[in-house]
């Protein structure tokens, strides 16, 4: 497994001679290179992690590839045919394995209502949990692709989260609106808490790749 760690929240996986996308959002550049792809993942409704403009380049590209997402992004995008996905559903799609955990965004304050979000764990390898804590209960998470920034999250939950996870490897993601001194500092606290469990943190810039 290739894991490409694109802008903000998107990745990039390949394996299976076929690609997965998660996340395509607005912080995101257009993507290239869309003819392998088998599925697109989208964690929630919040447009950081998805925009009509990248699904329309990529149905372009695969007119009949698959889209999961909880039923809120469905119903923001009635032109296109989304299926929806929560908590405890497995999907196939080009050889790749989702499986689908949480249920809720995390909370940003209490004057913002809390929306739909789900995690995805792929080929039972990379967990991403979108915008969330949420541990996939019972999963030993070979690779756990971390939040790094966001306006809900605080820096002693996410190294908790990584603390309860304790993946064997882990990299930063969902660092877009954070200041070079900003990611560097973020990093150091779940690099401490992935060597807690005996994981190795890896520093993935936006284009790096990690083999799993």
């Amino acid at each position: 497994m290739r894991i490409t760690k694109l802008e903000h929240a998107a990745l990039r996986i390949d394996d299976h001679d076929a690609a997965l996308l998660v996340d395509p959002g607005s912080f995101t550049s257009p993507i290239d290179g869309l003819d392998t792809v088998a599925a697109i993942v989208v964690t929630h409704e919040h447009q950081d992690h998805w925009t009509p403009q990248h699904l329309d380049r990529l149905r372009d590209a695969a007119p009949s590839v698959p889209v999961y997402a909880p039923a809120a992004v469905a119903a923001l995008a009635p032109g296109y045919d989304l299926t929806t996905v929560a908590p405890g559903d497995t999907m196939t799609a080009g050889g790749f394995t989702l499986r689908f955990f949480g249920g809720l965004h995390a909370v940003i304050h209490s004057s913002i209502p809390v929306i739909e979000n789900v995690g995805v764990l792929v080929d039972d390898e990379l967990y991403y949990p979108g915008d969330s804590y949420a541990v996939p209960e019972g999963v030993d998470v070979g690779t756990l692709a971390a939040p790094l920034g966001a306006p809900w999250l605080k820096i002693s939950e996410a190294m908790d989260f990584v603390l309860a996870v304790r993946p064997r490897r882990a990299f930063g993601t969902h660092d877009g609106t954070l200041s070079e001194i900003g990611k560097s500092l973020h990093r150091d606290r779940l690099k401490w808490a992935t060597e807690q469990g005996g994981g190795e943190f890896f520093i993935l810039e936006s284009g790096d790749r990690l083999e799993v």
